[in-house]
Order: structure tokens, then C-alpha cells, then sequence
């Protein structure tokens, strides 16, 4: 008895149609030496209330994670004049914290938890001169893992590098097969004002430019930025007041993947149990995608991820992206049309936040009409937030312009 009232129960708690995503918001700049990293959460904060047509005043959730100073949510409440909060989420999994704030935002709204959620990332890393991917990565001594792990020097790009060599030896992937990653991300950020790489590069550029870790090469890895994004979402009550075009959050999911004490399969991500509760809520296939916003910190992340979403067969991703499949106006599955990580943007070394806001952008039809989907009316965005090679939080959701 007590099982079927809980399938029931279960069969009841969707978030699909009961949320909007009203603003978003991407800030400008790419090197931020006079802001401060409360200002910068507090620009895009501000830029996204005004594309939904909102301001501080309405706003009664808020959504932050580990980059916001001080203590998170007190701190920026207080600095931001968000005075009438009702909810709060602090929920951290690095990259993918943002596309997991949608979902969190989305639910509570439906448990009327709050109408307006505020979701804000900022970050200074390039102004900071930090060594991003590069330097010997140590989350804090009390982290269980670092005792273990620091002393063998583990860095962002050669955790992922791992993972890169496992698939090649798999699946034979080659490195022009995740050279084309970044080719697409090229073409796409030639026609973004604002990123940081607009040069469109070659299959050799990539295979030539400087290992980095065997076999990542200097352009298989993201840019490093300073700047943010922000999200606003809403009531779907509140979304039909609004002018702006609605964008419906259809479903979502998160999951994470962890060392498992070793007994681990470098190849595949949590993307791969994420991806499947987000499409089962959404009620969709991948098949019916039009656009996709895939974390890309490198290029190996991009193709595991696509196969690990159902894009296409484990050990496929190669040939999936090759020849310019990624493409907009050419290829069979767009992403990341500003130019991604590896070319726009990659805000405080998180990248979710860019990828819903894009996301967005397409469904409402305001990309850049060299590289807008047509008939673009489903989208997906997924965050990867950790590291592949050891542990990570993987976050999707499924977006519907209405």
C-alpha cells in the first residue's frame, strides 16, 4: 500500500510547464580588473531582471553557488537589496551547480516555495592570473580526497587527459575527430562580439598547437575568464504577464559520478544518468533535440557527454562530430553557437551558467542570425562540474520555446 502511494505520489512531482525562464543574462566583459566579484554577480544580476521585465523587488528566490564571496546568499542578498527572500539554494557541484539551479528553481516554484529565482555566477579567475587547469588542483586539506590524491600532483587538464587517452584506446577516437569540437565552437564565436578567441581554426591548427597533457592539445582546452551570466526564473502566472518570449523548463536531472573506490570506467560520464531523467520528465527523445549547450572545458568532455545524452552510440562520438556535424546551418546537431568555452567564455571556470543562458537565446530566436537554428523550438543544456577523471556533478534540462 505504502509503495503505491509513493509511485503515485512520484507520478505527480514534475516540474515540466510549471516554471519559465523569463531573463538572461551574459556580462560583457572577458577581463574584469575593476570590478569586484560582488559587483560582477550584482551586474548580471541586474541585466537579467531587465530582459525578464523585473527588478530586485520581485525577486524572492536565490540561487548561488561556491563562486559567490562571503556567505553566499546572506552576503549577496544584503549587497544585492534582495529583501523579500523566501528561498534560498546554495547547492555547489562546480560547473554544473547553474543548470542544477534551474531544476531547483523550477521545483520550488512548484511547491510555491517562491515565484521569482534569481540565479547568479561571477567569477575573476583571468584577472586573478590564476593558473586554471594547469596548476596542481587541491580543494582544501580537509577534502577526504587530497590526502590521497595531492601528492601525485593532479591538475584540471590531466584528469580530463585521462579520460581522452581511455576513449582513443577504447574506441579508436583520434585527436582530428576532437579537433573538430573546437573548429565548431570557431565558427561559431567568429560571429560573437564578445569572445575571447573569434579566429576560425583548421583540423591541423588543432593537431598542431602545443600538447598540453597527452593527448589534450592547447586548443582542445577552454578559455580562462573573468565576467558572469545570470537566470531569472518564474511562475508560469508571472511568465504571462511578461512581454519576452517564454521559454518552458520541460524537465531536468542531475546525478554524480564518483571514484567508486577505483573500480571506474574513465569513458563515460554522469551525463549518462542525468541525460535519461531529464528526457523521461521532458517527455521527448533525443531525436526531437534541435539544439544542444554542452559543457565544453575540453573537447573530450563535448564527446563523451553527446554519447552519454543518447546523441549517439558510446564509442561513436568521433565520428558523430567529424566534418563539421556541429555546426550550425550545416551540421545534424548545433552547439554551443557563442563560441562555448572553448572560444566565447568560461566565467569563474564554470561553465553551465553560459550554456543555459545560449540555450535561451536560441529558443527565442535573439542568437546571432549567422548561426540561429531554424525552427529552433527544443533545446537542451547540460553542465559537467568537477572533474571526469576522478569525481563530477552532471546536471541537464530541457528547455521549449512556447
Amino acid at each position: 500500500m505504502r509503495l503505491a502511494i509513493e509511485e503515485e505520489a512520484c507520478a505527480h512531482m514534475t516540474i515540466n510547464g510549471k516554471a519559465y525562464i523569463a531573463g538572461v543574462y551574459e556580462h560583457p566583459t572577458r577581463k574584469a580588473d575593476t570590478i569586484s566579484l560582488a559587483q560582477l554577480h550584482a551586474d548580471v544580476a541586474k541585466g537579467a531582471l531587465e530582459d525578464a521585465g523585473l527588478t530586485k523587488n520581485d525577486v524572492d528566490g536565490y540561487f548561488c553557488a561556491g563562486d559567490a564571496p562571503g556567505l553566499g546568499p546572506l552576503s549577496m542578498a544584503e549587497y544585492m537589496g534582495l529583501g523579500k527572500l523566501r528561498h534560498v539554494d546554495t547547492t555547489e557541484t562546480g560547473g554544473s551547480s547553474y543548470v542544477i539551479h534551474v531544476g531547483h528553481a523550477a521545483q520550488a516554484i512548484a511547491l510555491g516555495k517562491c515565484t521569482v529565482a534569481l540565479i547568479t555566477l561571477a567569477g575573476r579567475p583571468r584577472a586573478e592570473g590564476m593558473a586554471t587547469g594547469t596548476a596542481p588542483r587541491n580543494y582544501g586539506s580537509a577534502a577526504p580526497d587530497v590526502q590521497f590524491e595531492y601528492p601525485f600532483g593532479p591538475t584540471v587538464v590531466n584528469q580530463y587527459a585521462m579520460c581522452a587517452m581511455r576513449h582513443m584506446h577504447e574506441f579508436g577516437t583520434t585527436s582530428e575527430q576532437l579537433a573538430w569540437i573546437k573548429v565548431a565552437a570557431s565558427h561559431h564565436a567568429q560571429h560573437n562580439p564578445h569572445a575571447l578567441l573569434r579566429d576560425v581554426v583548421t583540423v591541423e591548427d588543432v593537431v598542431k598547437s602545443p600538447i598540453i597533457a597527452d593527448p589534450l592539445h592547447r586548443l582542445d582546452c577552454c578559455v580562462i575568464t573573468d565576467g558572469g551570466g545570470a537566470v531569472v526564473v518564474v511562475h508560469p502566472d508571472v511568465a504571462k504577464r511578461l512581454t519576452r518570449p517564454r521559454v518552458k523548463i520541460r524537465g531536468a536531472g542531475e546525478a554524480t559520478k564518483l571514484q567508486m573506490g577505483g573500480r571506474i570506467d574513465l569513458t563515460y560520464s554522469g551525463a549518462r544518468w542525468s541525460g535519461p531523467i531529464a528526457f523521461e520528465e521532458a517527455k521527448v527523445t533525443p531525436a526531437d533535440i534541435k539544439y544542444v549547450s554542452i559543457y565544453d572545458s575540453f573537447t573530450i568532455t563535448v564527446l563523451m557527454t553527446l554519447e552519454d545524452l543518447g546523441f549517439c552510440a558510446k564509442g561513436q562520438g568521433g565520428k558523430f562530430v567529424s566534418d563539421g556535424n556541429l555546426i550550425s546551418g550545416t551540421g545534424k546537431l548545433p552547439f554551443n553557437t557563442d563560441g562555448g568555452g572553448l572560444c566565447n567564455n568560461h566565467p569563474a571556470n564554470r561553465g553551465g551558467m553560459t550554456k543555459v543562458v545560449e540555450a535561451v537565446r536560441q529558443l527565442r530566436g535573439e542568437a546571432h542570425p549567422k548561426v540561429q537554428v531554424k525552427s529552433c523550438d527544443l533545446a537542451l543544456a547540460h553542465g559537467t562540474g568537477g572533474s571526469l577523471g576522478t569525481r563530477h556533478g552532471s546536471a541537464t534540462v530541457i528547455l521549449e520555446r512556447e
